[in-house]
């Protein structure tokens, strides 16, 4: 009985461990995915479209944990000063698109105060 007890558990602790899988970060290059439909926006303001706004929610959706926020931060400062991108039209992508992202697309972020 003792030793089925102990293969049970064994069994239960490698399962557990094979279940767990670690969370990969997102990539600057699964962001710039997410927001290509949006560069028309960034760039010349209006209105995003409903692709655009799908990619913020893919956004929201990938940037879970602050780690996550923080990495993605970091992607939008870099290419936001690379690319032209109107501050004032990335500030306000989340609202007009109904989402609450954490993640300024601004090239004068500081992306180590991300909560």
């Amino acid at each position: 009985m003792k030793g089925s007890m102990t293969v049970a558990m064994l069994a239960m602790i490698i399962m557990a461990l094979v279940m767990v899988q670690p969370t990969e970060a997102i990539s600057c290059g699964e962001l710039a995915t997410m927001l290509a439909p949006c560069m028309d926006y960034l760039r010349s303001g209006g209105s995003p479209s409903a692709n655009c706004c799908s990619g913020v929610r893919r956004v929201q959706d990938a940037t879970q944990s602050q780690a996550d926020r923080k990495i993605a931060c970091n992607c939008a400062k870099s290419a936001a000063g690379q690319l032209k991108v109107q501050v004032d039209a990335a500030s306000s992508l989340p609202g007009k698109c109904g989402v609450s992202v954490t993640i300024p697309i601004d090239p004068n972020v500081d992306c180590n105060t991300i909560p």
